[in-house]
């Protein structure tokens, strides 16, 4: 199964409703695959679907919520039912508090692991169940450079990115002790002009902006896709900066603690005050709350790299 002589047809992407999760949607519709698309919020569903089709893909978009097992098995069954074998499964989907950690309710805490660690262990186990019998596909897990460094303000989801890395590596070990041709990867994604910032559930007294370098989500999509098409590889690295924090951390994280204690209240926060009704998408979906469908872009895009470093 190396790479270019695999050509996936049937792909599922959690979180596929908006950033990173709806660009690779609409750039595997480009290679006209069949795309299964699992979020929770409808509104950006249909738009994801629209999306694929427009691009030349068939689209299967399924209401899901990844912290349910049960949930992602159904939407498993179904589209094997409907669009045939699933040979790539890409998990995407999260929520995140930003807040102190004080300043987060452990029914948040758990909320945040259940989607953004559960989601990806349930996707996972939904997508090797049906890939053992044929003992190939692909699944790919979109991680981030905060899964290696943690950052103050994001202590649940630098918790849960930082799970993922573990389970993975332990996952490739236990498929390689096998013999097994399903490969698992992993993509270390820096920060995105996501809509994360504008429907994450935030404390802050400020609004919540991504740690520049920003790179638009298209450029995370290719990442995704290069993973795909090579799934070989255990890991690979989006931005420069990814590379530089994965590595800094790596031989002199002491020194990155104080640079983050320093610098890293005043980096995610805008001189701009939080609005105080932001919605929220812990608990619930919030596109379509005003007919609204948010997209893969977020609200800084003149301040966004639509080019970036893929290692």
């Amino acid at each position: 199964m190396s790479g270019h002589h695999y050509v996936p047809r049937v792909v599922v992407v959690t979180g596929a409703s908006g950033g990173i999760g709806r660009a690779t949607a609409r750039m595997l519709g480009g290679r006209g695959y069949q795309v299964a698309l699992l979020a929770r919020g409808e509104t950006g569903l249909s738009g994801a679907a629209q999306d694929v089709e427009a691009a030349g893909g068939t689209a299967l978009p399924i209401a899901t919520d990844t912290a349910d097992h049960r949930g992602v098995e159904a939407a498993a069954d179904r589209i094997e039912a409907e669009l045939g074998p699933i040979d790539v499964w890409v998990n995407v989907a999260f929520t995140s508090v930003f807040a102190r950690f004080d300043d987060i309710e452990p029914e948040e805490y758990r909320r945040v692991t259940d989607v953004t660690y559960h989601g990806y262990v349930n996707g996972t186990r939904a997508a090797l169940a049906r890939m053992r019998p044929r003992n190939h596909g692909v699944i790919v897990q979109v991680g981030s450079a905060l899964g290696h460094r943690g950052i103050p303000l994001q202590t649940a989801y630098c918790g849960a990115k930082h799970a993922i890395e573990g389970f993975h590596e332990a996952l490739r070990t236990e498929l390689m002790h096998e013999d097994s041709n399903i490969k698992v990867t992993i993509v270390e994604m820096p920060a995105v002009n996501t809509p994360q910032f504008s429907w994450v559930l935030s404390r802050l007294p400020q609004k919540a902006q991504p740690v520049p370098p920003i790179y638009q989500p298209e450029v995370a999509a290719r990442g995704v896709l290069k993973a795909i098409d090579h799934p070989q590889r255990r890991a690979r690295w989006v931005g420069l900066s990814t590379a530089g924090t994965i590595l800094a951390n790596r031989v002199a994280g002491g020194l990155l603690d104080r640079y983050l204690a320093h610098t890293g209240f005043s980096s995610q926060q805008t001189d701009q005050p939080r609005d105080t009704d932001q919605p929220s998408n812990l608990w619930e979906p919030v596109d379509g709350s005003d007919g609204r469908d948010f997209g893969a872009h977020g609200a800084f895009d003149e301040r966004s790299h639509g080019a970036g470093w893929i290692g």
